[in-house]
């Protein structure tokens, strides 16, 4: 099922571009798992819902190009956003090296996240999932000249 949506494309014209429901569905999801890690009083939380936040935002833009296929087709969200959207590379990098500290929060240490982290992990996924919706609803130009932002120094 798609919904149709009217979109501005370059020149005000605007045109209906067919938008998986299934995109949509996971980009609501990433909302609530946004609004989750923005209420969360624990950074582990905020962490843990924000990168949950970033990985239902990519499986929707995922749903919306398609998964790839063969032999050896990329089997995490991260790289399969490497092959269907490498304009959100940046931030799948960022996302792919944080899997293992959310791992290491859904397995109980805590401790490994302070309040900057959980910031930092909670911006990035704002920003990303306002990436992955722009390129959802508005192609490929939508992303265009934004990249991930983050702090030089990270903090734990």
């Amino acid at each position: 099922m798609h919904q149709q949506l009217e979109q501005q494309a370059p020149g005000g014209t605007t045109t209906g571009a067919p938008v998986p429901a299934r995109a949509l569905e996971l980009l609501g999801r990433a909302d609530a798992e946004l609004l989750a890690a923005q209420f969360s009083s624990e950074p582990w939380e905020q962490l843990s819902h924000a990168h949950l936040a970033a990985l239902r935002a990519g499986a929707a833009v995922i749903a919306a190009r398609g998964t790839p296929s063969g032999r050896r087709a990329p089997r995490t969200v991260w790289s399969m956003l490497g092959v269907v959207a490498p304009e959100l590379g940046s931030w799948s990098s960022y996302f792919a090296e944080a899997a293992a500290l959310r791992s290491a929060v859904d397995a109980g240490r805590f401790d490994l996240v302070g309040p900057a982290r959980a910031e930092e992990a909670v911006c990035a996924a704002e920003d990303f999932v306002d990436a992955a919706r722009d390129l959802v609803h508005g192609g490929g130009d939508a992303v265009a000249g934004r990249t991930l932002r983050m702090r030089s120094q990270r903090a734990s």
